[in-house]
């Protein structure tokens, strides 16, 4: 059932015993939250040290689950229910999962980073411990035996002697205080009856019959529709507004606040028709560098300051890479990406004089809140954001920008808004993943080892991690945003994962992104890995080395050498340099392979491809793609292959074809056709090979399998024409003139 409907529901706690439908939170102490999405709902505590936050249980055994993260389609709504399942012995069928609700979800982060089940279900998890040691601790005392005896199973717990007591029975009418415990036990993998198994997922069958609700099929009683009205260029300002050009069309409004324009309308199509006719006077503005002139702007600067991110071994060695014979330089580039989700951006929110409600597929439930009680110039504690499944994002794309604006027009005309964008506004305003650019140098030992490895990294300084990422609108309006980011994880996997003598890693931190930058999937990384992984391939070839031996050859992490070696298995690779001696016939085949420890610390992931390269048009065509993947504990192994199949095809659709170009005023690729993506007649077979490591703790499968994706594809047209391709995207115009 859905409830973002419902009225508010006020109850004692005793009526809701009585009903039987009591989400009564574990609280001793705290007051029951009916779970009504409603302005102004019963308080339940948030904090991250109390199990209430988490979890509440209702007089028949069934669980509640209050999680901060949100299902963005990787998987969390059955991977949760099974964590919390597993350590209260509760079938999933009996586990109802709140998510992303700013006034009944703790503030676990946003759903980012691979984090949503290796922190916030193990969260959870050790909620669901704690909480089964303060329900043995009370049988324990209602029994009269050991606490260690006892066994709880779905909503009872039982002694040895069959004596047992219901957790309606414990709990009862009393209010429970149960801190969270990081010490809790939880079960080992021996006992698991629930982790570890490919259980499905429950919103699958409503998306695949076309009931399940989206942000973009959420309504309100008396909502307008609204549609913002851009400018022509970016930074431009307004002149003047001529309201009287949409004053035919059926009850439009226009909205403006400073260089904010916006209209609502009782019909949608009235407010699409006004955005389009409104007449509004801009200023000119040309201040961007183009999309062709980013590697020059880059070089140049303005440089914010400098950071040594890496520096161990030799300084000599690095030193000695300025003019040491058989010094290896390359220049490695990406560009700038759209997030580029299949359905626009959409919000609704309800605006009222001392409170608000926003419905957003935004990632950070409680993020925005910030971002929107400063806009709204509200207290935080009466801004409620629920978040409601949109499109795929992957990073901040257009949701909390929709998700402002929608909450901009509402309060200005004083009644609930949808806001949604267009195809063209996604594609020409949603915050880009920045561009980079990497050189790289290297020498080899006699052996034919990595002796110095330097990287040197040109990054705007806000890149992915932002703390906060600048909303166009409240921008244009000139009302308050949150200040504040941080800076880093973009840098991370610059170096290589196999030992040298010296290793340098530096980053020329730049100015304001050409675009307004965001974080989209394995921010930074995936360009890192490119860089970083095809150049280890060109190491090799130089050394006269296969690939994967030379990765091998001095690996020392048996996770990493396993996933290696599991990839080379699925390839049934066999021993030789490359590139493949071949006739320089039009078709050419090859294979590649590359390799990451994302982060340097968490998922292990390689990967290679067999390709087809027609030298004749420039075309790529990716045959077969392998990739073994090391997340440790798989809480879910289907939904992980879900998820490493999604990064796979993502990433090699923004590898072979996706470039945000732009002019000095505007974005231009707003399209599908200038922004194309990967379709489904070019998808490869895919062999996946997933290690589960049930001793281990879960780590993330949302990006890492990402990062890898370019660098194979890379290696593997280098392995079949001898031609190493050094930029992001290997379209055909990029690829055709390099055989001429």
């Amino acid at each position: 059932m859905d409830t973002t409907t419902l009225p508010p529901v006020t109850l004692s706690r005793r009526e809701l015993l009585r009903g039987g439908a009591l989400v009564v939170a574990f609280s001793f102490g705290g007051v029951p939250a009916a779970i009504a999405q409603s302005n102004a709902p019963a308080r339940k505590t948030l904090a991250l040290t109390e199990v209430d936050s988490f979890l509440a249980l209702r007089p028949d055994g069934s669980v509640v689950v209050y999680s901060g993260k949100v299902d963005l389609g990787t998987g969390h709504r059955i991977a949760m229910r099974q964590m919390v399942g597993e350590e209260l012995s509760v079938p999933v069928q009996r586990i109802e999962l709140i998510e992303g609700d700013s006034a009944l979800t703790p503030n676990q982060g946003p759903t980012s980073g691979s984090t949503g089940v290796m922190r916030g279900g193990v969260q959870l998890r050790q909620a669901a411990a704690t909480l089964r040691e303060g329900l043995f601790a009370l049988a324990a005392d209602r029994l009269k035996k050991p606490a260690e005896s006892l066994t709880l199973v779905d909503g009872v717990v039982m002694a040895s002697d069959g004596s047992k007591v219901s957790v309606a029975q414990l709990v009862g009418d009393r209010p429970l205080d149960l801190k969270m415990n990081p010490k809790a036990p939880l079960k080992k993998p021996s006992e698991y009856q629930l982790i570890g198994k490919a259980l499905p997922r429950p919103d699958i069958p409503q998306k695949a019959t076309g009931r399940h609700m989206y942000v973009h099929d959420f309504t309100l009683p008396g909502m307008l529709h609204g549609r913002v009205v851009r400018p022509p260029a970016v930074g431009a300002n307004v002149i003047s507004v001529d309201e009287s050009s949409v004053a035919a069309l059926p009850g439009v409004r226009v909205v403006r606040i400073k260089d904010f324009v916006g209209v609502v309308s009782p019909d949608e199509w009235a407010a699409i028709r006004a955005a389009r006719e409104l007449k509004v006077q801009w200023s000119d503005s040309a201040t961007l560098v183009t999309h062709q002139g980013l590697i020059d702007w880059a070089r140049r600067g303005p440089f914010l300051g400098e950071e040594t991110i890496v520096n161990k071994g030799d300084a000599a060695r690095l030193a000695a890479l300025d003019n040491a014979p058989g010094t290896l330089a390359a220049t490695y580039t990406w560009p700038v990406q759209s997030h580029a989700s299949m359905g626009p951006s959409c919000s609704v929110a309800d605006v009222k004089a001392d409170s608000a409600t926003i419905w957003t597929a935004s990632q950070g439930s409680h993020r925005l809140v910030n971002s929107c009680a400063a806009l709204l110039e509200m207290p935080q504690e009466k801004v409620r954001v629920i978040y409601l499944d949109g499109a795929g994002c992957y990073g901040m794309n257009g949701h909390d920008d929709a998700s402002a604006e929608a909450a901009m027009l509402s309060k200005a005309v004083g009644q609930p808004v949808r806001l949604q964008w267009s195809r063209q506004e996604e594609l020409g305003w949603d915050p880009k993943g920045p561009p980079q650019l990497l050189e790289l140098r290297a020498t080899l030992t006699p052996e034919g080892r990595i002796d110095a490895w330097e990287t040197q990294m040109w990054l705007p300084r806000a890149t992915a991690n932002l703390e906060w990422i600048p909303l166009l609108s409240p921008l244009a309006a000139g009302l308050k945003q949150p200040q504040g980011q941080n800076t880093g994880l973009a840098t991370q996997n610059g170096d290589p994962p196999y030992p040298a003598n010296a290793m340098k890693v530096h980053v020329r931190w730049l100015g304001a992104a050409p675009l307004r930058p965001s974080n989209i999937r394995a921010p930074g990384k995936v360009a890192n890995c490119f860089a970083v992984e095809s150049f280890v391939d060109e190491l090799a070839s130089q050394a006269k080395i296969d690939p994967m031996q030379f990765r091998l050859r001095d690996m020392s992490d048996p996770r990493g050498r396993e996933v290696i070696e599991r990839v080379s298995k699925l390839m049934r690779w066999t021993e030789r340099p490359s590139p493949a001696t071949r006739s320089q016939q039009r078709i050419a085949k090859g294979r590649g392979m590359a390799y990451v420890h994302y982060k340097q610390n968490e998922t292990y992931v390689a990967m290679a491809m067999d390709v087809e390269v027609d030298r004749g048009s420039g075309e790529i065509r990716v045959k077969r793609i392998a990739c073994a993947h090391d997340c440790g504990l798989m809480i879910n192994p289907d939904a992980v292959r879900a998820q490493v199949e999604g990064n796979i095809l993502q990433t090699l659709s923004r590898t072979l074809y996706e470039e945000t170009q732009f002019d000095k005023s505007r974005v231009t690729s707003v399209d599908w056709a200038s922004y194309p993506l990967l379709r489904f007649p070019d998808v490869p077979r895919l062999e996946i090979d997933l290690v589960q490591r049930l001793d281990q703790p879960p780590l993330g499968a949302g990006e890492a399998a990402s990062a890898p994706v370019a660098a194979a594809l890379s290696n593997a047209v280098f392995d079949a024409t001898g031609v190493r391709v050094r930029a992001v995207p290997f379209t055909r115009e990029r690829i055709k003139p390099l055989f001429a």
